[in-house]
């Protein structure tokens, strides 16, 4: 999509605040500069600037390690993933390969078990306990990915299974995809009047 047709997506629902990865930051800052050509334009603030809202990770890589995670490049856990596709990609995961064995010292840095452990798992202390004992060849692949998929698996089985959910009920998925693009529609159309409404004004003067 381009950035203008980006930028129509966010002004038009006015939003102020807009969850992205940290890769998709300057997009915001560049709706946030044809807000504020325009609003200058026209001399009335009828658009509104958005915060770019960045998780701790801001970008998530695929488990290769290789680029971000996608589903076309194969390398994404999807959301819908079962408990052994899971394992599986875990298993796969780029770790550090000079660590070879337990008591090798290892990098935690690149590592994409531990880029996954601080997105994902809440236990702060342990993860920084891991990765001092990890670097100083006290532990080994395993262990880390042993942890890491019971998080991942904990994560996504109520996702999983609400998703199932809405897959045996396809018509109450499209009642709310209508009523959903109904509320959509009418904000947009009373953005674009407000819109309209400044530049008639400014033609004006």
């Amino acid at each position: 999509m381009l950035p203008g047709a980006q930028a129509a997506d966010i002004t038009a629902f006015k939003a102020t605040l807009v969850p992205v990865g940290e890769d998709q930051a300057p997009l915001i800052e560049q709706t946030n500069e044809i807000v504020r050509r325009i609003n200058n334009q026209i001399g009335r603030n009828v658009l509104v600037e958005a915060e770019a809202l960045i998780p701790h990770v801001g970008r998530l890589p695929g488990i290769d390690g290789k680029a971000k995670m996608s589903k076309s490049q194969g390398n994404a856990i999807l959301l819908s993933a079962e408990p052994e596709a899971i394992r599986e990609a875990v298993h796969r995961m780029y770790t550090d390969p000079n660590h070879l064995r337990t008591s090798d010292p290892g990098t935690v840095e690149g590592n994409v078990v531990f880029t996954y452990l601080d997105a994902f798992d809440e236990n702060k202390a342990d993860v920084a306990e891991l990765k001092t004992r990890y670097r100083r060849g006290r532990l080994g692949n395993v262990a880390v990915k042993r942890r890491l998929e019971a998080i991942l698996q904990g994560l996504l089985a109520p996702i999983r299974e609400r998703r199932a959910g809405y897959a045996r009920k396809p018509e109450y998925v499209l009642d709310v995809l209508r009523e959903g693009t109904k509320k959509a529609r009418a904000i947009t159309e009373s953005t674009l009047a407000e819109l309209r409404s400044g530049l008639e004004l400014f033609m004006l003067d």
